[in-house]
């Protein structure tokens, strides 16, 4: 089978679904169908639907192409992995204990030091990628990702102050940028997709 008939794969799909179930889960919690802490354990295994579309795409256009992008791939994998894990821990912990001092501290850290290792694994990334074209790529997502959570984050943020909308954790920003990051690269993949078959 060549390049020419193997069919594509779809990462729109996957992309779809992943949002789909955020807005699920939303629907979920905003009507109290489910618990924070089920809602927060649905939302982080909703992210597992991320690496069937990151696989979708990287098979449209090709193998990884240099070494930093299969660390940079490798790397993000562990720390997404390390971050639901370290989230699910620190619900559940928080569901069945009065967190306080030290111990709330130490619980709050075990998220947020994977999310140290995804911003370290994007950074060197970027310092070691040779291909000016996919270090091009990698920094339009970072900053579709920056540019959704500032757009979102002020917009929220003025309807709270105006008594309009609930208050949202700060931790959301992560998954915001996430998606931000994917939808920028989806953009991009869809365009340049669309500019070979011309």
């Amino acid at each position: 089978m060549n390049a020419a008939t193997t069919p594509r794969s779809k990462p729109g799909l996957w992309l779809g679904l992943f949002f789909a179930a955020i807005a699920v889960i939303a629907v979920l919690k905003t009507t109290a169908a489910i618990n924070p802490g089920t809602a927060y354990m649905l939302l982080a295994g909703s992210f597992c639907l991320l690496v069937p579309f990151v696989r979708a795409t990287r098979r449209n256009r090709g193998a990884c192409s240099s070494p930093a992008a299969a660390r940079y791939t490798k790397g993000i994998a562990i720390s997404s992995a390390l971050y639901v894990a370290g989230l699910g821990i620190a619900v559940y912990l928080d569901n069945r204990m009065e967190l306080e001092g030290t111990a709330g501290f130490l619980v709050a850290l075990l998220p947020v030091l994977p999310i140290f290792g995804m911003i370290w694994v994007m950074a060197r990334y970027l310092m070691e990628e040779t291909d000016e074209y996919l270090r091009h790529l990698a920094m339009i997502g970072a900053l579709c990702g920056l540019g959704l959570v500032l757009g979102v984050g002020s917009f929220w943020g003025f309807l709270e102050t105006f008594g309009m909308v609930p208050h949202v954790p700060g931790w959301w920003a992560v998954p915001i940028w996430a998606v931000g990051m994917g939808l920028g690269r989806a953009f991009m993949s869809m365009r340049d997709r669309a500019g070979a078959d011309e």
